[in-house]
């Protein structure tokens, strides 16, 4: 349970080596870059604008996560069910450097896979507009002249289109009435469909204005100039295009997919321009003289001193670590034991600790795993997700430090399940006694250690408010702690000890009434000198509170009214401690769920088949309800430390510690000291 202390480490070196030094910040990972030298007011050293060259790596970063991109359309990786806990592919500063080097082949790979990508969705195009061309010609493809046809040194030919319910008679029934001195046509019907009527007309050249106006009026529509063949022939063209275009798609496509061999090259190379970005974003931002440069941050102590000599050892330069002055804010990093960093997502989620304050994490993680077990208690969901969680964990050493923490978390929290489940005697529900009956045909049961839940809820229930509870106690106690130790023990008596008293009394003053005797289901006669030794603290601490809770104003009359109203808020307990009713509700939705699953199954369970399907519905079953109840019991564990515990104590409100990084979407590089 700690917050590392931080120092500030300032490195002076050469420009000539600014390039490395960056790269090893980003691998080592410890430092957090911020600059002390004002240069407004310091002629020695400028910033420089290094937007330009931060640009330009951004932008070659962009490239190759767009060939990448392309790739995985083209030739995609085989990843497996698991592949996320893999983890990034470790690379080393030389293999970095080596692949830098290689800056322009790669980039003419990034860009070849980008334009053969373009060229493909060109292709494509080009062959939707055939087929749309292709599509057009079909209505026509029995007509055996070429559609630019318009006629004879005679006759004139129009071809176009009517309405789809048009006839021969129609089309002639047009033309006498609307042009009665024509000389006569001849009509016919290439094709019809539901959209349209496609149909040709041959007139006189003298009557062909005539002809044309009659045909309008009836709804004809003059085919657009065409081409100098048959459909037919046009049809055959647009087919061997459409072939020879996919000829060079199906190419292309194989260019791309040859580029699969550098997959691995091209993210290297995407990874080094986001880290050469970073290093320009910051670099803008370092105090830089003709021939030297500053930069200076946050680092944590334990580590400061190997850091200083990696970088003394390695370049010329000047390397000097401070103790940070007391106005100022340094960022928080959580170091806790193996146990502990599981739950520091936990902590962090609510925000970090802020100055004074204590990490709270090691309680935390204690907590967590007590209530999170108490929501699901069952030991055989506790069994199956701690078995999951540590087995991922240990064959995919590389995963991501915070996939790595979840899993951690939710394996403790599946080891307190297991012990949850064995106090009340639940494995599956009631499955065991299930499974003997349907296959054993015998009477099996295992008895809990303490007692079964669903059979006593209402001890069950007092149970749950004990242990929330104590839980707020142990948060009203981690702030007398903070008190205590900045030695503020007017506000330890005024805001832990009268609140404790007033809580303790008036919890005494229940336990020997009706309502807690018969919740509990017991009778115990309790001594006289119980009751008045409740009814004095409950007093003493009301008291107290009115009094002590806001001991700094001066004024006894505005002191008096504001612990007034801080007594009316003592309700707010009794809220915050019926919360915890939520133990209960989880518990047992678990246990009903499990045990209603075991029915279904042993209801179909007669013969041979039956026991099939009593084995399919267990493991769905049992599969999907712990499932949905591990999903609440995170979800009302989390909420029970956020706003019933750290509402008692924390505050939060620090920084959380942001080093200077290899900022990386694909590898992991990592340097150590």
């Amino acid at each position: 349970m700690a917050v590392l202390q931080m120092q500030r480490i300032s490195i002076c070196a050469l420009k000539k080596d600014r390039k490395a030094i960056m790269q090893k910040l980003q691998a080592l990972g410890v430092v957090e870059p911020s600059t002390v030298v004002d240069t407004e007011h310091d002629d020695t050293f400028t910033t420089v604008d290094t937007r330009e060259k931060r640009a330009q790596f951004e932008k070659y970063a962009h490239l190759y996560d767009q060939a990448l991109e392309v790739l995985d359309r083209y030739s995609p990786e085989k990843a497996g069910l698991l592949a996320s806990f893999e983890g990034k592919e470790s690379v080393d500063g030389k293999m970095l450097e080596s692949l830098a080097a290689r800056g322009s082949e790669l980039l003419q790979k990034a860009t070849g896979i980008i334009n053969s990508d373009k060229a493909t969705a060109e292709n494509n195009a080009a062959v939707q507009k055939l087929e749309g061309q292709a599509e057009a010609l079909s209505p026509w493809m029995s007509l055996n002249v070429p559609l630019s046809t318009t006629g004879t040194r005679r006759t004139a030919l129009f071809m176009g289109t009517m309405p789809p319910e048009t006839t021969l008679d129609t089309i002639y029934s047009a033309v006498a009435k609307g042009a009665q001195d024509a000389n006569g046509i001849d009509a016919g019907i290439v094709s019809s469909d539901q959209d349209a009527c496609y149909m040709s007309v041959i007139c006189f050249k003298e009557d062909a204005r005539h002809v044309e106006d009659a045909l309008r009026a009836a709804g004809f529509t003059r085919l657009a100039p065409g081409i100098a063949k048959t459909p037919a022939e046009q049809a055959a063209d647009i087919d061997a295009e459409i072939k020879e275009t996919a000829a060079s798609t199906a190419e292309l496509r194989e260019k791309i997919a040859a580029y699969a061999s550098s997959r691995g090259e091209l993210r290297i190379a995407a990874d080094y321009c986001r880290m050469r970005a970073k290093g320009y974003e910051v670099g803008g931002e370092m105090p830089q003289s003709d021939r030297t440069f500053v930069i200076s941050g946050y680092i944590p102590k334990k580590k400061s001193e190997a850091v200083k000599n990696a970088f003394m050892s390695s370049f010329d330069c000047a390397v000097d670590v401070d103790e940070l002055k007391d106005s100022e804010e340094s960022p928080v990093l959580l170091s806790n034991n193996k146990f502990s960093e599981s739950m520091e997502g936990v902590t962090e989620s609510y925000g970090m600790p802020s100055r004074g304050e204590i990490d709270p994490t090691s309680i935390v993680s204690v907590c967590y795993a007590i209530l999170f077990g108490l929501m699901l208690s069952d030991a055989g969901y506790g069994l199956l997700m701690a078995a999951a969680c540590f087995i991922l964990v240990r064959k995919y050493p590389k995963m991501p430090s915070g996939t790595r923490k979840s899993l951690k978390m939710f394996g403790i929290s599946g080891i307190a399940t297991i012990f949850w489940g064995i106090l009340f005697s639940s494995y599956f529900g009631d499955a065991p006694a299930v499974v003997a009956r349907v296959f054993f045909g015998a009477e099996f049961e295992i008895q809990p250690l303490w007692f079964t839940p669903l059979n006593e809820p209402m001890k069950m229930l007092l149970w749950c408010l004990a242990f929330g509870i104590v839980h707020l106690f142990i948060g009203l106690g981690i702030k007398g702690y903070e008190e205590l130790r900045d030695r503020k023990y007017a506000d330890f008596v005024g805001d832990v000890l009268v609140w404790y008293m007033l809580i303790a009394g008036l919890i005494m003053m229940f336990v020997p009434s009706t309502m807690f005797q018969s919740m509990a289901q017991s009778n115990i006669s309790y001594p006289a000198w119980w009751s008045m030794t409740a009814k004095a603290l409950a007093i003493a601490g009301a008291a107290g509170v009115v009094v002590m809770s806001d001991h700094t104003k001066k004024n006894w009359g505005v002191r008096v009214i504001s612990g007034l109203y801080n007594l009316y808020g003592s309700t707010s307990w009794l809220s915050d401690v019926l919360s915890y009713s939520r133990l209960l509700a989880l518990g047992l939705a678990t246990g009903v769920i499990a045990s209603v699953i075991n029915m279904m199954a042993e209801m179909v369970a007669a013969n041979a088949i039956g026991k099939i399907i009593f084995a399919v519905i267990l493991i769905v079953g049992h599969i999907l309800n712990m499932a949905i109840n591990v999903l609440g019991a995170y979800v009302h564990t989390n909420r029970l430390q956020f706003v019933e515990f750290f509402g008692k104590f924390y505050d939060g409100g620090g920084r959380k510690f942001e080093p200077l990084t290899a900022e990386s979407k694909y590898i992991d590089l990592k340097e150590e000291f």
